[in-house]
């Protein structure tokens, strides 16, 4: 996306709700919210000037509730950005992990600058692998994704690979400047400024920080980017040997192999059928 006015990224992203919104985003899409954003700065030019950003609280934000046409939570794949959803192509008839990133996963952008992130920064291959897997569950639901996302990929991965996935969701809300993770004002605006998380997110944390893999999910944390980096493409084909090492591809395809989860794997295949 090309920006042909002075235009602050990172502000703009977050009036979309953050990078991993964007990155979800067709692009006429992004270049109709763009243009949108670009007209109210001409119209107010001192606009980013203003005084610090406000973040919503929660009861603002739930007050939002009842006027949104799906819930908050919904996975991408079920729901469009502009009042209807797009056409999808078919997957083959042997689905591959590559073919969802191809066709089905809305966060993959996100997903290939974290994990080229930890790749550039030395970290273990099942670090990377779990940076790239991490946050693609969204396509099917976001409301714990990091549970979900676990799941979705324990027949075909490391152990060490689905903790990470799992616990990065609750290590997300607690800071460790040692390791050099700091709160994200993304968060503040999409939970809110005087959010507390839930008892089962700490009391995941709580048993994430005593364990002897805390550093796993930790460091996908420390690698998640809240913001696109400039003049960055990553391709998947990047990570083709790493997800040839650790990734258990089935030979019916994910979804036709009578996996515990297969009809997770179904449900993105097929997300137009209506029971």
């Amino acid at each position: 996306m090309q920006f042909d006015l002075d235009v602050d990224r990172r502000k703009f992203f977050a009036s979309l709700g953050g990078a991993a919104a964007v990155a979800a985003m067709a692009h006429e899409a992004r270049a109709e919210a763009l243009e949108d954003y670009m007209a109210k700065q001409l119209d107010d030019p001192e606009q980013q000037d203003a005084a610090p950003e406000k973040f919503p609280t929660v009861a603002e934000l739930e007050a939002q509730n009842s006027s949104r046409a799906t819930r908050r939570g919904v996975g991408d794949v079920f729901t469009g950005r502009a009042g209807k959803v797009s056409k999808l192509e078919p997957m083959p008839a042997k689905p591959t992990l590559q073919d969802f990133f191809r066709l089905r996963f809305s966060t993959v952008n996100h997903v290939l600058q974290s994990a080229n992130r930890a790749m550039k920064t030395g970290m273990t291959e099942e670090i990377v692998l779990a940076c790239l897997l991490h946050d693609v569950s969204q396509s099917l639901i976001k409301v714990d994704h990091g549970w979900w996302g676990a799941q979705l990929f324990e027949p075909y991965v490391p152990e060490k690979v689905t903790f990470a996935i799992r616990y990065h969701q609750a290590l997300r809300f607690y800071p460790d400047h040692q390791a050099g993770y700091e709160y994200p004002d993304l968060y503040k605006r999409m939970f809110g400024v005087d959010y507390e998380p839930p008892e089962h997110i700490q009391a995941a944390y709580k048993f994430a920080r005593n364990h002897k893999w805390y550093m796993e999910p930790r460091l996908v944390t420390v690698n998640d980017l809240y913001a696109f980096e400039p003049g960055v493409t990553v391709e998947l084909e990047k990570f083709t040997d790493i997800i040839g090492r650790h990734f258990k591809q089935p030979k019916e395809g994910l979804g036709h192999d009578n996996s515990p989860v297969a009809h997770m794997w179904r449900s993105m295949i097929i997300p137009d059928t209506p029971l």
